[in-house]
């Protein structure tokens, strides 16, 4: 065995939700190419067409599943389908997400209630759901990678609901950390800095706020969306058989330098 090795996925079978675009797409891709086989969801399954045809592409399987994380009884239906239909689950990506800018004074029950479902709830009951199928595999255990964000670690005007909703799931994976260690499932999370995707465009459409935030990192650029594969792989992959309980900001030295 080399130290590369430690890095490979080839025989493991992963589930990516929200991977019908952005972070989600790419990291469904990035799992494919260290070798694993990628259930992916979305809330629609022809949206998932693009990505699925990037996995097959490479050479990997791709399984496609509707579904809305909003609805935890789908959440654990739909993650028993993709451990069916791979075969086993040893991965899972608690990437789906959204985020919607609004003044705190102004903010609705429903926008509330929509992020928090979405961004916290919906995880939860995946990674329940995966812990059961890992559990169910034997000893060899599971890796479950939550995406986190900077307003997980610092406060940010305008993003109450999408911080408190990314604060939980900071909570949430120290917590499933220890208690599910004797499981042999590891649960870490990825914290992107400043990575311009749909969900974020509005702010990069001002010119402003792009100057002013570059000025904040000290790398000195925003993320690409490549930038986060190599955490991903790591978080998946035997490389961080040891490493449980984490989060990995990948924000071009944001969070250091504050």
């Amino acid at each position: 065995m080399t130290w590369l090795s430690l890095f490979e996925l080839t025989g493991r079978k992963a589930l990516v939700t929200g991977a019908s675009r952005g972070i989600g797409r790419m990291l469904a891709v990035a799992l494919a190419s260290a070798g694993a086989d990628v259930a992916i969801t979305a809330r629609s399954r022809s949206s998932l067409a693009e990505t699925a045809a990037e996995i097959e592409a490479i050479g990997r399987r791709a399984v496609v599943l509707e579904l809305d994380v909003t609805d935890a009884a789908r959440c654990r239906t739909g993650v028993a389908e993709a451990a069916a239909a791979l075969g086993g689950l040893d991965i899972l990506v608690n990437n789906a997400g959204i985020e919607q800018v609004c003044p705190s004074l102004d903010v609705e029950e429903e926008l509330w209630d929509r992020i928090l479902d979405t961004n916290l709830k919906g995880a939860f009951f995946c990674a329940q759901a995966a812990a059961k199928a890992m559990k169910a595999a034997g000893p060899h255990g599971g890796a479950i990678i939550n995406l986190c964000s900077l307003t997980s670690e610092v406060g940010v005007p305008t993003a109450v609901p999408y911080g408190s909703s990314k604060s939980g799931l900071l909570g949430m994976t120290r917590a499933l950390a220890a208690e599910w260690a004797p499981l042999g499932i590891r649960v870490n999370a990825i914290a992107p800095g400043y990575f311009r995707t749909d969900m974020t465009d509005v702010f990069y459409a001002d010119e402003d706020w792009q100057t002013n935030m570059l000025g904040k990192i000290p790398q000195g650029r925003f993320g690409e969306l490549g930038d986060l594969a190599g955490a991903a792989i790591f978080l998946a992959s035997p490389a961080s058989a040891y490493v449980t309980g984490q989060c990995l900001p990948v924000d071009g030295g944001y969070l250091a330098s504050i």
